[in-house]
């Protein structure tokens, strides 16, 4: 897997935007297209001022998430309410969801047999796997990695100096998918209109490393009915649109 680190843990002051783009929590996220690089769309943030964000969880551990596709990928970003980021784990492929992470689940056929689970850090790890359904037994394959996906985390800060939380920028190059099995039969990168499946969430562990079962924050945007976040059937249609004007709300 490749791996782009740029300045993890960079400062930032935390700034408040309008909620002109804010999308209703509906069954639906649309995608709005960008004709910005990859190298821009990570390293800037003025592509993501188009971008619908939705909100979930605690609004002391609260998470926003935010997408944008091109020809050359699908981007995905997340903002963390965090005043407390907490890792160990440094290594890719590390089983970072025994720590603290943000998560999608990106099912392209739409089966709910087969999808990609990419997971991040606060540290800018990522880890990612094709997940298998046979019947009622899930396997994840850990061999399997999104090709040439691109990541950059970086700490925010209050204008005091305390910190505000994390954002999480990855890049998902649709030759990457190619190699899943759901992908098989699919058209990459997918056309204008297109529907895909997808779920996104946040583990916070509050007390860290000293307690780290203790009080933790398990978030789905898309609430999962048992205790685990692999529920297909809860998840919720993932929309490209084919320009960048924002339409009309989705209701709830």
């Amino acid at each position: 897997m490749l791996k782009i680190t740029r300045g993890v843990y960079v400062l930032c002051f935390v700034c408040f935007m309008s909620d002109n783009h804010m999308q209703s929590q509906g069954v639906e996220y649309v995608v709005v297209r960008t004709d910005a690089s990859p190298q821009e769309v990570v390293d800037n943030e003025s592509p993501w001022w188009e971008a619908r964000r939705i909100k979930w969880g605690p609004a002391s551990y609260e998470t926003e998430f935010r997408a944008l596709w091109s020809d050359q990928g699908l981007y995905v970003r997340f903002e963390s309410t965090d005043p407390n980021p907490w890792f160990t784990m440094t290594e890719d492929d590390d089983p970072i969801w025994n720590e603290e992470v943000v998560e999608i689940f990106i099912d392209l056929d739409r089966s709910g047999t087969n999808y990609a689970e990419i997971e991040i850090n606060p540290a800018n790890v990522v880890t990612d796997l094709s997940i298998m359904w046979e019947g009622d037994d899930r396997e994840g394959d850990l061999s399997w990695n999104l090709e040439g996906l691109e990541s950059h985390v970086r700490l925010n800060r209050y204008r005091d100096g305390s910190t505000a939380g994390w954002t999480a920028v990855a890049f998902l190059p649709w030759p990457g998918f190619a190699s899943l099995p759901s992908a098989t039969a699919m058209t990459l990168p997918p056309a204008a209109g297109t529907h895909w499946r997808f779920n996104v969430f946040r583990i916070k562990r509050p007390w860290g490393e000293s307690d780290p079962l203790r009080d933790v924050v398990f978030a789905a945007w898309s609430p999962v009915t048992g205790e685990s976040f692999h529920e297909p059937t809860v998840f919720r249609e993932l929309v490209f649109e084919g320009t960048s004007e924002v339409p009309s709300q989705v209701p709830d």
